[in-house]
């Protein structure tokens, strides 16, 4: 099982970019996104059913960023519009058999793409 994410840059401040997280191997029940700025400690952005029929996300995003799936090639998305400079992070994907929004806990990580917002 492997998650591969991609779609990171440099953009500025007000910009957009779209993340994509590949997933092989599997399907799982939810899939998510956090995020690791310099210094401070991994925070979650998002997350989403496989099928779509439920989101979550996290109060700074709301409004902004948009979770999203193609079942065609088992790719999870996130759109971010509206980018701020405190936005810069490595963002990651994640992913679990179900779907449990009180629980942080992952089984599969993939490696980090890195989003840079410039002011």
């Amino acid at each position: 099982v492997q998650l591969q994410a991609s779609g990171g840059g440099l953009v500025q401040a007000g910009g957009s970019l779209r993340l994509s997280c590949v997933a092989s191997g599997r399907t799982f029940g939810e899939y998510a996104w956090f995020r690791q700025a310099p210094g401070k400690e991994r925070e979650f952005v998002a997350a989403s059913t496989w099928r779509g029929e439920k989101t979550r996300y996290a109060d700074s995003v709301k409004g902004r960023f948009t979770i999203s799936r193609d079942n065609r090639d088992n790719t999870m998305y996130l759109r971010m519009n509206s980018l701020k400079p405190e936005d810069t992070a490595v963002y990651y994907c994640a992913a679990r058999a179900t779907w449990a929004p009180r629980s942080n806990s992952y089984s599969y990580w993939g490696h980090g793409t890195q989003v840079t917002v410039s002011s």
